[in-house]
C-alpha cells in the first residue's frame, strides 16, 4: 500500500466526507479501530489510480482487516 490513501466517511444524513491523505501506517490503524471497514471507500493516485473502491476489494487492507478483526473474517 502507498502512503497517498483518502476515505469516505458517512455523516449525518448519509453525507460524504474525504479524509486523507493518510499514511499507510495511519491507514492500518484506522483498519485496526475500526474506523475504516471492508465497506468503506478507499482511494489512492497510485494504488487504485483514483478510482474509488471499497476496502474489500483490496487485498492488503483486508489481509489487515481479518488479522485484527478475526471475528468478523468471513462474515462479509
Amino acid at each position: 500500500m502507498s502512503a497517498d490513501w483518502f476515505f469516505l466517511k458517512t455523516g449525518f444524513f448519509k453525507t460524504h466526507k474525504t479524509i486523507g491523505p493518510l499514511s499507510e501506517p495511519d491507514l492500518l490503524s484506522k483498519i485496526t479501530k475500526g474506523e475504516i471497514r471492508p465497506e468503506t471507500m478507499l482511494s489512492s493516485a497510485t494504488k487504485t489510480h483514483g478510482q474509488w473502491i471499497p476496502m474489500k476489494k483490496i487485498r492488503a487492507a483486508m489481509e489487515h482487516w481479518d488479522k485484527s478483526h478475526p471475528q468478523s473474517s468471513g462474515a462479509l
